[in-house]
């Protein structure tokens, strides 16, 4: 969720820090769902989404909609770093995490997108925000909604 987005303080929707438990899962899901991106593995990170998940990015003209959609997209992004030989890393820090009245958890991050050309030196790509709203389903954290926002598109 956006700043601009969050419930204004002292409204009826107060906002708590998660636990140390729960920070320490949704780090661990974020490696995990990062890793999954960065070998190529598109369905097992497409499926750290809900069903009816949304990914949207400043970059974008129009979100992706639903788990099929945000793989194809995915698909897209795997095939055309592969064409030009090259290994994206996604790297998120500075994670802050708050529970919602509604049981959501919304998580917060700088993501650091490096890239390194075959035989070639790493760089920084991109530098982004990133704002998740987290559920659990079946006992497990996915991301309902996620928005990405490039710092040199602002």
């Amino acid at each position: 969720m956006s700043p601009s987005k969050r419930p204004p303080s002292g409204s009826a929707s107060p906002v708590l820090p998660v636990d140390d438990a729960l920070y320490q899962e949704i780090q661990h899901f974020y490696g995990r769902q990062m890793r999954f991106l960065d070998q190529g593995m598109v369905e097992e990170w497409a499926a750290t989404f809900t069903e009816d998940g949304v990914f949207t990015a400043n970059a974008h003209p129009e979100p992706s909609v639903g788990r099929a959609a945000i793989a194809g997209g995915a698909r897209k992004a795997a095939a055309q770093l592969a064409e030009q030989g090259l290994q994206r890393r996604h790297w998120l820090g500075m994670l802050e995490a708050d529970k919602q009245a509604d049981g959501t958890i919304h998580a917060r991050t700088y993501a650091l997108i490096l890239s390194t050309p075959r035989d070639g030196q790493a760089s920084v790509h991109l530098s982004t925000t990133c704002d998740d709203v987290l559920v659990r389903e079946e006992g497990r954290l996915r991301v309902r909604r996620r928005e990405v926002r490039r710092d040199d598109l602002r």
